[in-house]
């Protein structure tokens, strides 16, 4: 059976995963004191009712919303100094919607997302989208201004340097999942494995590319190279919740 993958060939992700990931930001945003207040967001005392289609929009609704709130202040001072916000047409309930986007676009250098034919939309996704996607000049020369008055290279240099050598030590880290013993054995599983061109080794020290290890004192516990952290949350193992992302 084909599945329609979450993330399209790093071109964007599906509505789906913007409507999600802009419901997490709302309830994690960093809130600021009114009289400093000039981004609005909608009322967010109910809680977020998510559906994630599978493990990895899961992961990736998490990780799009967690990218935006440690670029609030940036995202929202490239919408202020663009003119973009405010927009009479976009309601607060939509702001979150509107940052989590641009966010995306501006990490896809402003490129415009392949959308999947086979992908359900969503009104307010395409709403967003189209109009990020009309002030796409002005939102690229606002984060350009704003990268020449703090001479950065990129977005990343506004993290404090203990935070981003966390991050590059985190993204090094081997990728951890549980064997779903509901959902399959675990030599059924190793058969799949090997059916996929992987090879077991004896430890993380043996990883080269395609090959996993099972953990010393918990059996149902596999890690897998950094590196397959993406392919493997697309694949079906996944999909089917026979392995689950630790």
């Amino acid at each position: 059976e084909k599945r329609t993958m979450t993330l399209i060939e790093k071109n964007g992700y599906h509505d789906s995963v913007y409507i999600n990931a802009a419901k997490i930001f709302q309830s994690i945003r960093t809130e600021k004191c009114k009289e400093g207040i000039l981004v609005q967001y909608g009322d967010d005392s109910a809680s977020p009712m998510l559906t994630f289609k599978d493990e990895y929009s899961r992961y990736v609704s998490h990780e799009l919303a967690f990218s935006a709130l440690k670029y609030q202040d940036l995202l929202e001072e490239i919408l202020l100094d663009s003119c973009v916000y405010p927009c009479q047409s976009i309601p607060g309930e939509l702001t979150s919607l509107l940052v989590v986007m641009l966010y995306d676009l501006q990490d896809r250098k402003f490129q415009a997302r392949e959308i999947c034919d086979e992908e359900e939309p969503v009104a307010e996704v395409r709403k967003i989208e189209h109009y990020l996607n009309s002030f796409r000049t002005k939102l690229a020369a606002a984060l350009a201004r704003w990268r020449i008055k703090h001479d950065t290279l990129s977005v990343e240099y506004i993290l404090p340097e203990t935070i981003r050598k966390q991050e590059q030590r985190a993204s090094a880290l081997p990728l951890c999942v549980w064997i779903n013993t509901f959902k399959i054995s675990l030599q059924d599983l190793f058969s799949e494995l090997k059916k996929k061109g992987f090879t077991r080794v004896e430890s993380v020290s043996d990883f080269d590319h395609y090959t996993y290890c099972v953990d010393q004192h918990c059996h149902d516990v596999l890690f897998f190279p950094s590196s397959l952290k993406e392919e493997l949350l697309n694949s079906d193992l996944f999909a089917d919740c026979k392995l689950l992302l630790q």
